[in-house]
């Protein structure tokens, strides 16, 4: 039984070090490509058409902030069209259809597109806004958003050629100060944004349109085949569909557009599993067409880590199994080799650590304070691997599950709040998921416990961030479901 939880363990870490290094190459093309910066047009030689395009559903809170920002656009209006995609299915259908009459009132060319039904989701709706879209290119926000006024100027300016066919801003965040919660997530997004997005967009890498607050050329999303729903990533899909064909994109970490960051943990949760599946999917769909492809070795490499990297989850969630066990077998003895061979995969701590101190530092002045938050989000990371490797499993199998929205409450300050609200899903019944990870967290104390006991001071941290990642998010998911309004 030794020799299965060790050889179990060896393996399951060897994945997580395979991908945890990866932050190393990031690192590396970093600082090789630092001082390359997207050059646009000094100024817009034209005004071309532009359709802003904005997939609404049940999004009462938040809509009326979307289209005022959106309206407020430094752009002309008989240039400017406004599509609000709005599928939805509560009394946000009035108060977008007030708003949109008022907003015409105003000179806005603006229009709410409803459809019979949800098919296809968000890639539906946005392909059924196409069809009767006047502009040459195409701008997308989620409701979330509250996109900044020079936001078309800023970005227009990159479509510097006729291959160039998506400009991507980076994402800020609204209610960062929220609550641990929301300043865990604004690391997560950062490191993606500030060190993925934008070292791979430099180094001639694939990179991804993320479903809102960029602009595409419309004969891009045409001659890639247009949007698909048989991902729960229409975006991804989309994005390396068109680069396979020869589409450039450019990745703007200058260009922020503001958004608002799930402030309830059960809705991340939806986000997360959503993100991860998704992604799950789209690498089933693609990888085939980019090993077939022409690319160069490193674009095929580096886009196989991009889409399959989610794989991580189901591995670091055994590695929380074996953990415990692992305590009490390195305490009877008979395995020093082993035990001291396993310190090299500390390596991928630090790779990871490098990571986001850089996202970090890249684009704050306080990143000192900042950074200081990376154990919470390693821990929160740990955490989620129940939630996540069951997306990733559904995922890997083709389990086909619907298009789950993030619902949004306006929380901007600390002062604001869901309690009460709509689209909070208030429930007494607790799934089994969230049994399983206090079930987990309490295992996981036994770790802990046994590594004070025996001394295993090097194991200690490790069975404390596991142990604190089952406890918060389950803990966490129970307190948000039952006391709306809890941080």
């Amino acid at each position: 039984m030794e020799d299965f939880i060790l050889g179990a363990y060896v393996f399951s870490l060897s994945i997580l070090f395979l991908f945890g290094s990866h932050g190393f190459v990031m690192i590396f093309y970093y600082f090789r490509n630092k001082e390359k910066i997207p050059v646009g047009k000094t100024t817009l030689d034209d005004t071309p058409m532009v359709t802003v395009q904005l997939p609404v559903y049940n999004e009462l809170y938040v809509v009326e902030r979307l289209i005022d920002a959106v309206c407020l656009l430094d752009y002309p209006k008989d240039r400017l069209e406004i599509q609000v995609l709005d599928d939805s299915t509560d009394e946000t259908v009035d108060v977008v259809a007030a708003i949109v009459e008022r907003k015409r009132e105003e000179g806005f060319d603006i229009v709410q597109i409803r459809r019979e039904d949800r098919v296809g989701f968000k890639a539906g709706a946005l392909r059924h806004g196409m069809e009767c879209a006047k502009g040459e290119f195409l701008a997308i926000f989620d409701a979330d958003f509250v996109p900044n006024p020079n936001f078309l100027q800023q970005t227009l300016r990159h479509f510097t050629d006729d291959r160039i066919g998506m400009v991507q801003t980076r994402w800020e965040h609204l209610n960062n100060e929220f609550s641990l919660l929301t300043r865990a997530q604004g690391i997560a997004l950062d490191g993606h944004f500030v060190i993925e997005q934008q070292v791979r967009n430099k180094s001639g890498f694939f990179i991804n349109f993320n479903g809102t607050a960029g602009i595409w050329r419309r004969s891009c999303i045409e001659d890639a085949g247009n949007w698909e729903a048989d991902t729960l990533t229409e975006d991804l899909d989309l994005s390396y569909r068109a680069q396979l064909k020869g589409w450039r994109f450019v990745f703007l970490n200058d260009v922020t557009s503001p958004a608002e960051l799930p402030s309830e943990i059960n809705a991340l949760k939806s986000q997360q599993f959503r993100w991860t599946k998704g992604a799950i999917e789209t690498a089933r769909k693609i990888l085939p067409r980019v090993w077939k492809s022409k690319l160069p070795l490193r674009i095929k490499l580096q886009s196989t880590v991009h889409l399959t990297n989610n794989l991580v989850f189901p591995f670091i969630l055994l590695v929380g199994i074996l953990n415990v066990p692992l305590v009490f077998i390195k305490h009877a003895g008979g395995h020093e080799t082993f035990f001291a061979f396993m310190s090299v995969f500390v390596l991928a701590f630090i790779s990871t650590f490098l990571f986001y101190l850089y996202s970090q530092k890249d684009v704050y002045t306080d990143w000192k304070k900042r950074i200081f938050l990376f154990p919470l989000f390693m821990s929160g990371s740990m955490g989620f691997s129940v939630n996540n490797s069951r997306a990733v499993i559904e995922g890997l199998f083709n389990r086909k599950s619907a298009f789950i929205r993030t619902p949004k409450f306006r929380i901007e300050t600390e002062k604001d709040t869901w309690k009460n609200k709509k689209y909070h899903a208030t429930t007494k019944k607790i799934s089994l998921s969230i049994i399983f990870e206090l079930v987990l967290a309490a295992y996981c104390m036994i770790g802990v416990v046994a590594s004070i006991w025996f001394l295993e001071i090097a194991a200690l941290p490790f069975q404390l961030l596991f142990f604190f990642g089952f406890f918060l998010v389950g803990f966490l998911s129970i307190r948000h479901a039952l006391n709306p309004g809890g941080v």
